[in-house]
């Protein structure tokens, strides 16, 4: 069981990379997405990042057992947060490209800044980041990714509208 949470929690081995296995795990929540979305649209992918939230944090609890408070909480190696978190600052994307019938890419701009301030939240974590990775819990471990993926979510949508009702 340990094993299979391992290589869950590490994103297939991608954790282990490096140097920066947060955003190794991020870069490879992309083509996931991609893949994810060409297949099935947005609510595919909305549905597989509740899943993988859930799998994740499974995952994380066995990783973690025992280590609940200490330095080794979140170990850098999990990094099945950094695609749950990732595919959330993807949701304005993927819907914008299912409700205009676009082909994803068609938002390349809205991938990089997903993916970009999807990180700077993940790394410099801002107040609610911050709040749940001091959690020091496996859900915290979750959390803080999910919150950071609303921001950058919420980041993308707010330059898309600068962009084209602005500027």
């Amino acid at each position: 069981m340990r094993a299979l949470a391992r290589a869950i929690g590490s994103l297939g081995y991608v954790g282990f990379l490096k140097p920066a296995p947060g955003t190794w795990g991020s870069a490879a929540a992309l083509p996931l997405a991609a893949l994810v979305h060409y297949y099935g649209g947005f609510y595919l992918l909305a549905a597989l990042t509740v899943v993988a939230f859930v799998i994740g944090w499974w995952a994380t609890k066995i990783i973690t057992s025992g280590a609940r408070g200490s330095k080794d909480h979140d170990p850098s190696w999990v990094v099945i947060d950094e695609l749950v978190g990732q595919w959330i600052a993807l949701f304005p994307v993927s819907l914008a490209a299912e409700h205009l019938d676009m082909e994803i890419f068609t938002f390349w701009p809205g991938w990089i800044t997903a993916f970009l301030l999807f990180r700077l939240f993940d790394i410099v974590k801002p107040h609610w980041v911050g709040a749940m990775d001091e959690l020091g819990t496996p859900l915290g471990v979750m959390l803080d990714d999910v919150v950071a993926g609303i921001y950058a979510a919420g980041g993308v949508l707010g330059l898309a509208y600068l962009y084209h009702e602005v500027i």
